[in-house]
């Protein structure tokens, strides 16, 4: 059943990760407009900049997952790859319950005050022209959540590795 719940967890992250790439082509147009309007007539909006900032910040707070879940991250690939799949998998695990799920909740705390009261005060950018804050404060939160979810399916894949069950596709 875990290795179901896992298996759900990866499908959203996977249709989500796919669907995040389209961002860094939105991020490029509104770049590269912003950069042309600015050049060819002399003008710039506030709003054009921090929306690059926002779309380029979700490309990371929503891709985080996924990048886990394909085993993208940096690792130490000269030490990991002499230990035994088993090691891996305890390296893993350890690494998860003690360093990144105790990170994610802080995250998570801290991130939900700082966007509920962005969102409390309907705070907008001091900039002229600036965008609306809470939405780009509560993709930190979303973010977050969703690679918890990823981190609790990578630890399920392992312990299912550990006890002796194929290791899942990737």
């Amino acid at each position: 059943m875990l290795l179901a719940i896992s298996d759900c967890i990866d499908r959203l992250n996977v249709r989500l990760g796919l669907a995040v790439g389209w961002l860094i082509l939105i991020t490029t147009l509104v770049s590269a407009y912003n950069a042309l309007v600015r050049k060819v007539f002399d003008t710039s909006s506030n709003g054009l900049l921090e929306i690059q900032w926002y779309l380029f910040g979700a490309v990371f707070l929503l891709g985080a997952a996924y990048t886990l879940q394909q085993n993208a991250h940096v690792r130490i690939d000269v030490l990991s790859n002499r230990f035994s799949a088993s090691a891996r998998a305890w390296v893993d695990i350890l690494g998860h319950v003690l360093f990144t799920l105790p990170l994610i909740g802080f995250i998570l705390v801290s991130g939900w005050d700082f966007a509920y009261e962005s969102f409390r005060i309907n705070e907008y950018s001091a900039d002229p022209g600036g965008l609306i804050r809470w939405p780009a404060k509560a993709l930190i939160v979303v973010g977050f959540a969703l690679l918890g979810l990823q981190v609790c399916s990578e630890i399920i894949k392992k312990i299912a590795i550990l006890k002796g069950h194929s290791a899942p596709c990737q």
